[in-house]
C-alpha cells in the first residue's frame, strides 16, 4: 500500500513539473523549483522539531563512525536527474511514457541494488520469480511506451535547443529511473541512521544544489526566464517530494528494492493513465498503455508473493 501510494505521488508530482517546466520553457528551473520549496519544508520542519533534530544528528553521528558512507549521502543527484526529466518531457510525453520508461530502467536496476545489498535489509537474492516478475513489468513497459496516437513535442528548453527526438524524450526517463533504485537504497540508508525525513533533508540538500549549479549555466547562455507562473498549484511538487522520498526511505528498509519498485510502478502507472486521461494539454495514453499497466499489476503481484 505504502509502495503505491509512493508511485501516486511520483506521477503527481511529475504532472506538476512537467506543467511548470513548459510554462517556463525550462524544465531544469521547474526542477530547482521543486527542489526548493521541498528543502524549504524540511528546514521549517527541522528548526520546529527536537525530535527531527536528533535523528539529523544520529545520522552525522553515523556518517562519523563509519557506519554511513559519504557516498550514501549522494541520492539526491538521482532524484534531482529524476525530477529534471519530468520537467523536461512530461508535456512533450504525457505522463504515462515517461513512468513507463523510468520504470524500464528502475526495474533492471533495483534487481542489480538489492543483489548486491545497497539496500539497509542487506542483499536479497534474485530468484526466479523475482527475475520473471521485473521480465513481466518490462514487457509492459514495451507495450505502454508505444507511440500509439501519442503526438511527441520537443523538451521544456529554451528554444535554441531545438526539436528533439522521440527515441531522447524517452531515453531520458529510462536513464533516470536507472538512478532510481540507487537512490532508493542509499536513502534507506540515511533514514535507517537518522529517520525517513533526514534522508528527505540529505536528498533535498544534494539535488538542490546539483539543479542550481546545472540552472545557472544555463541562464548564463539563455540570458534569463519568462515571468513565473500564479497559479499555486504548480508549486506543489516539492511538498509531494518530501512526501514520497521520506515514505520511501522508510519503506524500503521492509520490503526492499525491488518490491518497492514494483508497488509504486503500479501507483505510477494507475495514477499515470488517469491523470493523462484527464487532462486535455498532454498526449492521451493509447490502448497499449492500459494493457502495460494491467500487465505491471500481474508482476506487482508475483513479487509480492514470492519474496524470497
Amino acid at each position: 500500500m505504502f509502495g503505491f501510494c509512493i508511485g501516486a505521488g511520483v506521477a503527481v508530482q511529475g504532472r506538476i513539473n512537467g506543467a511548470l517546466g513548459a510554462r517556463l520553457q525550462d524544465g531544469i528551473a521547474a526542477a530547482t523549483v521543486s527542489f526548493g520549496t521541498g528543502l524549504l519544508i524540511l528546514v521549517i520542519a527541522f528548526a520546529m522539531s527536537a525530535r527531527l533534530r536528533a535523528g539529523f544528528g544520529a545520522a552525522r553521528a553515523a556518517l562519523a563512525e563509519g557506519t554511513l558512507r559519504p557516498w550514501h549521502l549522494l541520492g539526491g543527484l538521482c532524484g534531482a536527474f529524476f525530477v529534471a526529466g519530468q520537467g523536461l518531457t512530461i508535456a512533450a510525453i504525457g505522463v504515462t511514457v515517461f513512468t513507463v520508461a523510468a520504470v524500464a530502467g528502475q526495474l533492471l536496476s533495483s534487481l542489480a541494488v538489492d543483489r548486491l545489498g545497497l539496500a539497509p535489509g542487506g542483499a536479497t537474492p534474485v530468484t526466479a520469480s523475482r527475475a520473471l516478475a521485473a521480465v513481466l513489468a518490462i514487457g509492459a513497459v514495451v507495450l505502454t511506451s508505444g507511440r500509439g496516437g501519442e503526438q511527441p513535442g520537443a523538451l521544456a528548453l529554451p528554444e535554441l535547443f531545438g526539436a528533439t527526438p522521440h527515441f531522447l524524450l524517452v531515453a531520458l526517463p529510462a536513464l533516470a529511473g536507472i538512478g532510481l533504485a540507487w537512490q532508493q537504497a542509499v536513502n534507506g540508508r540515511v533514514g535507517a541512521a537518522g529517520g525517513p525525513f533526514s534522508a528527505a533533508l540529505v536528498n533535498f540538500t544534494v539535488g538542490l544544489i546539483a539543479l542550481v549549479l546545472i540552472e545557472s549555466a544555463l541562464l548564463a547562455y539563455t540570458g534569463g526566464l519568462p515571468a513565473f507562473p500564479t497559479e499555486p498549484w504548480l508549486y506543489l511538487g516539492g511538498l509531494i517530494g518530501v512526501a514520497f522520498i521520506a515514505l520511501a526511505a522508510l519503506t524500503v528498509r521492509w520490503i526492499g528494492v525491488l518490491l518497492l519498485g514494483l508497488t509504486s510502478v503500479a501507483g505510477q502507472l494507475a495514477t499515470a493513465l488517469t491523470l493523462d486521461l484527464l487532462t486535455p494539454d498532454t498526449p492521451a495514453p493509447s490502448a497499449l498503455s492500459v494493457l502495460g499497466c494491467l500487465l505491471t499489476l500481474a508482476a506487482v503481484t508475483l513479487a509480492a508473493r514470492h519474496r524470497t
